[in-house]
């Protein structure tokens, strides 16, 4: 047997690769400056990305007073902040925007799906020349793991190939789960025992391995053999820690609460990953829902927004009780907004000129609204929000100093985020 048959307990991230290869990969080309970040006020983030272009008129920045063309079909609502207003069916949302900080004057110039969302996974606008590593990899590369779990978690799967490691190591990727946690009998495939694998047998695996390994230490004498040991060790210490394995199971809530959420997409998703940052995950992304609204937004907006209401104020209701908002970074972000007018199908299409994003917790200023859109939602008026400022300002409540270079291939110096400015008025 091959030594990474001792320890085959699943596919990391859909890759073919052993729970070991995962955790060994994740130390690949590591170096002394991969500690040296300091965290900042949020210990963890969670990234809410809405794929396909959320419309922000039908959001956060409803415009009542515009002409019907531009205002659409949809009414607005109050919230729990003076004079701050949203679309009329994010009813349990409004009820915490004192929690909030909604962004209405995020702006770049990247109208196709996939460029827009290069922009937003890694602050930087696509490249031929090189492939930019994702806020969650970033975040991998300058932190050390807690509590035995992987530091990016992409739930259910890695939602793009920006959300991947770009020109750093493959060792930065996040770990998919390889499930959706609302599918019934969800469960992690890497942290279950493949079938006729009891705990007993795999304490002999562990066993047995221990074994070899003695066998090819006095055979080979290298040194190299210990530290692969680490990652076999890492893996097993993974499988068999009851907190690392609880993290990931969703059946351990409370009845109660997972009704808060919903028993849906949405409050599966959102539940799990406040599961995950309060064992220890660093950063957790996740997708909800199809937001390329090109045909009736007024029904496609009422379809799919009360699933996601619900379970975003009970996340942001959940973090704040238990103690941990403050500690926790909270983003919604999509790839851009929609056009000024309704087209001639009752619906948006794509605007990347100006659009909302929306912002929590973790060293961010609650309450307020930041920036502003013209009377017709088609450019900012104050306060434009750069995807470089946005970036930069998410990484410095996270403790990574934006502007520090990390090496590319061929060693060549990149700035994490270049040219971008902290946004002082959008932290506490």
């Amino acid at each position: 047997m091959r030594r990474r048959d001792f320890l085959h307990v699943g596919f990391a991230g859909g890759i073919g690769l052993s729970l070991a290869d995962f955790f060994r990969m994740k130390e690949a080309r590591a170096d002394q400056k991969f500690y040296e970040t300091k965290e900042g006020p949020a210990k963890s983030m969670i990234f809410i990305y809405m794929p396909g272009g959320m419309c922000h008129q039908e959001t956060f920045d409803p415009k009542p007073y515009a002409p019907i063309e531009y205002r659409g079909p949809m009414n607005s609502i109050a919230t729990n902040v003076e004079g701050v207003r949203i679309n009329e069916t994010w009813k349990q949302t409004a009820t915490v925007a004192d929690k909030l900080a909604i962004c209405r004057s995020m702006t770049h110039g990247e109208a196709a799906h996939e460029r827009g969302t290069h922009n937003m996974f890694t602050g930087y606008r696509p490249s031929p020349a090189l492939t930019f590593p994702s806020m969650g990899s970033v975040v991998a590369h300058e932190f050390g793991p807690r509590n035995n779990l992987p530091q990016y978690v992409c739930v259910p799967n890695q939602p793009n190939q920006f959300a991947g490691t770009g020109y750093l190591s493959s060792s930065y990727a996040g770990f998919s789960l390889g499930a959706d946690p609302a599918s019934k009998g969800f469960k992690v495939r890497d942290l279950n025992l493949p079938s006729g694998v009891d705990e007993g047998r795999f304490s002999t695996r562990r066993r047995v391995l221990d074994v070899v390994n003695d066998h090819f230490k006095s055979k080979e004498k290298s040194d190299s053999l210990d530290a692969v040991d680490t990652f076999y060790n890492r893996a097993y210490a993974m499988i068999s820690s009851q907190k690392a394995r609880e993290a990931f199971d969703i059946e351990k809530e409370d009845g109660k609460l997972r009704d808060e959420y919903g028993r849906n997409t949405a409050g599966s998703r959102l539940l799990l990953c406040r599961r995950l940052v309060e064992s220890g995950v660093r950063f957790v992304t996740t997708t909800y829902g199809g937001w390329d609204m090109h045909n009736n937004i007024d029904g496609s907006i009422k379809s799919q927004v009360p699933q996601f209401d619900q379970a975003f104020a009970t996340l942001v209701r959940d973090l704040d009780q238990r103690g941990l908002l403050d500690s926790t970074l909270i983003a919604i972000a999509s790839e851009f907004g929609r056009t000024p007018k309704i087209n001639g199908n009752a619906g948006r299409d794509h605007w990347p000129k100006v659009f909302s994003v929306v912002l929590a917790g973790g060293g961010i200023k609650p309450g307020i609204v930041y920036g502003s859109s013209n009377s017709i939602a088609s450019e900012p008026e104050e306060s434009p929000l750069t995807v470089e400022d946005w970036a930069t300002t998410i990484y410095s409540r996270l403790g990574i100093v934006a502007d520090k270079e990390l090496m590319s291939p061929g060693d060549r110096p990149i700035e994490i985020v270049n040219g971008g400015k902290i946004r002082k008025e959008l932290i506490v």
